[in-house]
């Protein structure tokens, strides 16, 4: 503990991550705890640790057992992590190990994670309030992207990207529908911490027309695009809503896949029956065409260009979105 001390003192955060890294590969969950309680009261001290605290933390939520990954899920944990520590929790223990959690907004998001994940949750009950959408898979949602949390960084695996290579020649003349349509609010809410918290800027539009008239509204002249898939789709808006973007906060899968049933909800107008049983909102959404696509070499970081059409009622949506690091 003299080391560590030491360590403290002279705010040395390398030295500190060195000697977390090794508190962990010894199993040492109650030496980690004790670090991350020295450097808390050194940070009361002035002392520039508190980073050192957070990296603390954030092992014992990935790697310790449940025992001591447990007292790290709180209420806002992890806002310098990669992600939430719920979530980083939720990577690597069951939910058998983590359903103890007792605040039922961060018992609820677990238990999603769980379910994406693997989990078999047909006998647990969470309320709807933290993550509106069911516990249960629907047989027409995809296979969702899960972030991979590890010692020093965090993955999040990239979606397909578009394979289309030929160019489309917009049209000059659009028909902007024109009042405010609630789905282009929707989509927005799926890049909201991109455009609250970090650098990004993103728009989406609704016209009387094609997903062409909707993507030439937003600015471009020429795109590449192809249509994709429902389940396609879900993935790439539950990874977007996901996303914190370059230096927003995460928000974690279960939310972007939450997110994504409320657009799916709103684009086919279910979203005043909410909530909608699963095979009524597949089937509406399966009637509708999604189109991924993007302005080629305008875009950079993160970014995500989604139009939608509605063939029956003659409507098309489009957003574009991106954020720099």
């Amino acid at each position: 503990m003299g080391d560590l001390r030491e360590l403290i003192e002279a705010s040395d955060l390398n030295g500190l991550v060195e000697f977390a890294d090794g508190l962990v590969a010894n199993r040492d969950w109650a030496g980690l705890v004790d670090m991350r309680d020295l450097c808390n009261e050194a940070t009361e001290r002035g002392k520039q640790v508190w980073g050192a605290a957070h990296f603390a933390e954030y092992r014992l939520a990935l790697d310790a057992s449940a025992e001591y990954a447990l007292p790290v899920i709180k209420p806002g944990a992890g806002r310098f992590a990669q992600g939430p520590l719920w979530e980083v929790a939720a990577s690597t223990h069951t939910w058998p190990e983590l359903s103890a959690i007792e605040d039922p907004a961060l018992r609820a998001l677990v238990a999603h994670e769980r379910l994406l994940r693997g989990d078999d949750m047909c006998d647990v009950a969470v309320g709807r309030t933290a993550v509106d959408a069911p516990l249960a898979l629907a047989p027409w949602e995809p296979v969702y992207p899960v972030a991979v949390y590890k010692s020093d960084r965090a993955d999040f695996p990239e979606l397909e990207v578009l394979s289309a290579t030929a160019w489309v020649d917009l049209p000059s003349e659009i028909d902007v529908a024109p009042e405010q349509d609630p789905a282009v609010e929707v989509l927005l809410d799926l890049v909201q911490p991109w455009l609250e918290s970090s650098n990004g800027r993103g728009e989406g539009v609704s016209v009387v027309g094609s997903p062409i008239q909707a993507i030439r509204a937003l600015g471009p002249r020429r795109v590449r695009m192809e249509q994709i898939s429902l389940q396609q789709a879900m993935a790439i808006m539950a990874w977007t809503g996901a996303s914190g973007g370059a230096y927003g906060r995460r928000r974690g899968t279960p939310v972007g896949r939450a997110l994504a049933w409320w657009v799916l909800a709103v684009v086919t107008g279910l979203d005043e029956d909410w909530p909608i049983e699963a095979d009524e909102l597949g089937e509406a959404g399966s009637e509708l065409r999604w189109y991924l696509w993007d302005p080629g070499d305008q875009i950079g970081g993160w970014h995500f260009h989604l139009a939608v059409e509605d063939p029956m009622d003659g409507l098309s949506w489009a957003v574009s979105a991106v954020d720099a690091t």
